[in-house]
């Protein structure tokens, strides 16, 4: 670590508040870390940067529902394997880079915000009280809510292990396959993960719209690949066929199965259905109005900022997949996000500090990009590079373990935060 020798520490502290504990509110909070210490933020590329000549006292408040950070990427294999689910959720007291007086956490949900007073109403999930929290700055990156199969619905760590105990158990007790229904990107990894970690399993992915990942701005050939693959690998893919009946059957043998009416009036039986159709809502209702757009998203301005029109708007930021910003939702545009807005959060410190004027970053709209894995191999689409797939493709963009080494490393959370 570089010494912190030379530098001027301030006597005001900042308290801020981080709602959500993920890609986006992490990123935020180890910026946060690094910058007030007076060191480069590690998420930095700018080059000759030079470190804050400053050191910033912080008390940074971090409020999840989860007792710890899921790698969300990974979901589509971690609940089909309990060896790689239990790699992939780590309590934050157990992740040496938190381990700092400087970040508390609170198990909970906040319910309210009040930007005018800068103080939150926190629902404490241990207690089972409501508690108020008083910041000076809020960053909001509670995200998007989502079912099941898309995220676990456990909040704590043995309760997911838990859940995916029980998942695998169905997969492999499933004597008339597995079915998922939905073709989306979700559905389209789990069903590949369920090919790959149990080859002789009977895996059909069935899908309403003539294309998979149909909802996304990518083109066709990326689509059509990716469907490609799956059959190749094994997978039965009908598309353009709604499920309008799950109508479960108990045999002689006293299993129960399932029987799926297809909208054709096909009939399809399974041991075991994931059901990977699920619309994402915003959790951003704690929130002001007049900050949000007409589906519930934070309207940011480029520096991550809320809209001038709601109260103390600048001393407010939302990051990752809560925002209204162009690009797909990912976990790398989160990260990017937390990053530039817990810069700009350090430089209105600096400028309030110091009767200064801050020098803000800005986010820059984001093309469609995406990445999605199927068992080994993986497909990819930007602007740039276009079309790729491959085990090459899939090494780049996931590693050896759908991403969560990637993620892990590149946010340093196995490196004690030293003060």
């Amino acid at each position: 670590m570089p010494s912190n020798e030379g530098l001027v520490s301030l006597a005001r502290e900042f308290r801020v508040l981080i709602v959500g504990g993920s890609y986006g509110g992490l990123g935020a909070a180890m910026t946060l870390i690094d910058l007030c210490r007076g060191r480069l933020a590690r998420f930095n590329f700018t080059p000759n940067a030079q470190p804050p000549q400053h050191r910033i006292p912080i008390q940074i408040t971090l409020v999840d529902e989860r007792d710890g950070y899921y790698h969300l990427i990974g979901s589509p294999k971690a609940l089909a394997s309990e060896k790689y689910a239990s790699k992939t959720w780590n309590r934050f007291v157990d992740i040496p880079a938190l381990k700092t007086p400087d970040i508390k956490f609170i198990r909970g949900s906040v319910h309210s915000v009040d930007c005018q007073r800068k103080v939150a109403q926190i629902l404490d999930s241990q207690t089972r009280r409501s508690r108020e929290e008083k910041y000076d700055f809020l960053i909001a990156a509670s995200g998007l809510r989502r079912v099941f199969p898309t995220v676990p619905q456990s909040l704590e760590r043995d309760e997911f292990l838990e859940e995916t105990r029980q998942n695998v158990k169905a997969i492999q007790n499933a004597q008339e396959g597995v079915v998922v229904i939905g073709g989306g990107a979700v559905g389209a990894e789990m069903a590949a993960e369920l090919k790959d970690l149990y080859p002789s399993q009977k895996v059909t992915l069935i899908h309403s719209r003539d294309r998979l990942l149909n909802a996304e701005p990518l083109p066709d050939s990326f689509k059509d690949r990716i469907c490609a693959i799956l059959r190749e690998q094994g997978v039965t893919v009908t598309h353009g066929q709604r499920v309008v009946d799950i109508t479960a059957v108990d045999t002689n043998e006293g299993r129960r199965i399932w029987q799926l009416t297809l909208s054709d009036g096909t009939q399809v039986k399974a041991g075991h259905v994931m059901n990977a159709v699920s619309k994402s809502v915003p959790t951003s209702t704690y929130l002001p109005k007049a900050a949000l757009d007409e589906d519930g998203l934070v309207k940011i301005r480029p520096t991550l900022q809320f809209p001038s029109n709601a109260p103390n708007a600048d001393e407010h930021f939302a990051v990752g997949d809560i925002v209204s910003w162009s690009g797909i939702k990912r976990c790398g545009a989160a990260l990017h996000k937390g990053h530039l807005a817990a810069t700009n959060v350090h430089q209105l410190m600096l400028a309030q500090a110091l009767n200064a004027k801050p020098e803000f970053v800005t986010l820059k709209p984001h093309p469609p990009v995406m990445a999605i894995a199927l068992g080994k191999t993986a497909v990819a689409y930007d602007s740039d590079g276009g079309l790729q797939d491959g085990e090459k493709t899939y090494a780049t963009m996931f590693g050896n373990d759908m991403g969560f080494s990637i993620c892990w490393d590149y946010m340093k959370l196995s490196e004690p935060c030293e003060a």
